[in-house]
C-alpha cells in the first residue's frame, strides 16, 4: 500500500509571519524516542535547525512515536516547509548514522493558526500530552517536553492545567 502524503496549503501560506503547529510520526509509529539518547537527538536538531531557519519553537514535545512543536516565524522571509524539510533531513541522518534505519513516515501534519486561534491552547495541548499519555503526572516530569523562548515552568505556568 502507497503511503499518503497529507495534503498542503499553497505553498506562499507557509512563508513570512505565521505560527504553526506541527506533528511529524516515526516511520511505522515505532517508538524511536522512548530512549534517552534518541530523543536529546532529535530535540536538538531541531533547536539548531529552528533557529538557522527563523522559527522560535514556542514548545515542544518527543512522545515514543511521534513529535509536536508550535513554531512562530521570526522574520517576514521566514520558510516553514523548507525549516521543516531540512529538520527531517538532518535529524534522520543522524538516526540513520547510529542505528543504520528510517526514522519519519513520509510528510507530516501542519496547522497554520490563525490570528484569533489561541498560542496558549495549542502549547498546552503540546506539553500536557504526556500527562494524557499516562507517562508522566506533570509535564515538568517528562524529560521531552521544551520551548526554545520559555521555561517549561513559564509554560505551565502561562496554561490553564488541572493534573
Amino acid at each position: 500500500m502507497a503511503s499518503r502524503r497529507p495534503p498542503r496549503l499553497h505553498r506562499d501560506l507557509y512563508r513570512g509571519l505565521q505560527r504553526y503547529f506541527l506533528t511529524i510520526c516515526t516511520i511505522h509509529r515505532l517508538d524511536h524516542f522512548a530512549t534517552r539518547e534518541r530523543a536529546e537527538m532529535a530535540m536538538g536538531q531541531l533547536l539548531l535547525t529552528a533557529a538557522g531557519y527563523s522559527f522560535e519553537i514556542i514548545a515542544y514535545c518527543f512522545m515514543p512515536d511521534h513529535a509536536h512543536g508550535l513554531f512562530e516565524s521570526k522574520t517576514e522571509d521566514a520558510d516553514f516547509l523548507k525549516f521543516v524539510c531540512m529538520y527531517k533531513q538532518r535529524s534522520a541522518f543522524e538516526f540513520k548514522k547510529t542505528t543504520g534505519g528510517r526514522l519519519w513516515q513520509e510528510g507530516f501534519y501542519d496547522h497554520v493558526l490563525r490570528d484569533e486561534e489561541s498560542t496558549l491552547s495549542v502549547a498546552a495541548y503540546i506539553i500536557q500530552n504526556p500527562v494524557r499519555a499516562g507517562l508522566c503526572k506533570d509535564p515538568r516530569e517528562y524529560p521531552f517536553v521544551g520551548s526554545s523562548q520559555y521555561s517549561l515552568d513559564q509554560l505551565v505556568d502561562a496554561i490553564p492545567w488541572r493534573p
